[in-house]
């Protein structure tokens, strides 16, 4: 029974360590995006489940452990943060795949990184010819970033000369049958205006489930009581 307890305890102190340790390092800790980052992650959870279910190893042994791997995991951030000399030793950096269309072998060699194992990424990137290609980088979270050719690229209203309208947060307005006047305070939008639109539509607030302002502007209202043909 004592044993149970002590499980118990180790595990709710693993547990609060480990959010101690995501909120002084940040969300880019459950990324990983980083060297270093990986590996106090992977570390910091084998102690915690160490912490939690081996009674043998004593618990201030694995306390101290574990507040030495958030210390230095917190101090090599702080300097790769202000010291852009060190980061790339610490964080790792950026390796070029491809650039203007060509592989680079070297640099794939250096990287573990496959012909095969490339064409797969790109796949994940719905590009199934390598032609297609100007820039592949990859990042140090392991991710690829690529850049296709111009004549690739989707066309975007720009080259279209085609001036977009503005967007808005999407503000709800009604919701089952009630006003959320917190939204009306917080924006632009006012009770008598939200009446005086229900009026043009014959409608009273208890006739709407939901009604929404739209990223358009536009007020979307759906009622109660649907019409459908």
């Amino acid at each position: 029974m004592l044993d149970s307890v002590e499980i118990i305890f180790r595990t709710l102190t693993a547990f609060i360590l480990l959010w101690i340790f995501v909120q002084l390092l940040g969300k880019q800790t459950i990324a990983q995006r980083t060297y270093h980052l990986y590996i106090a992650s992977i570390t910091m959870g084998t102690i915690a489940g160490n912490l939690a279910f081996n009674i043998k190893i004593k618990f201030l042994y694995i306390i101290i452990a574990f507040i030495m791997m958030g210390a230095v995991a917190f101090l090599l951030n702080l300097v790769s943060f202000r010291n852009q000399r060190f980061r790339k030793w610490i964080a790792g950096e950026p390796a070029m795949l491809i650039q203007k269309g060509q592989i680079l072998e070297e640099s794939m060699k250096q990287m573990g990184y496959s012909i095969d194992t490339l064409k797969q990424a790109l796949r994940g990137k719905d590009i199934f010819n390598i032609d297609e290609v100007e820039c592949a980088i990859l990042e140090v979270n392991g991710s690829l970033s690529v850049l296709k050719k111009t004549q690739y690229q989707n066309t975007t209203k720009q080259d279209l000369r085609i001036v977009p309208t503005a967007v808005t947060v999407p503000v709800e307005l009604v919701y089952d049958g009630n006003i959320l006047y917190d939204n009306l305070s917080n924006y632009s939008y006012s009770e008598d205006w939200l009446m005086k639109e229900l009026k043009k539509r014959n409608l009273a607030v208890k006739d709407i489930s939901y009604a929404v302002v739209g990223t358009n502007g536009n007020l979307y209202i759906d009622l109660f009581r649907d019409q459908l043909d």
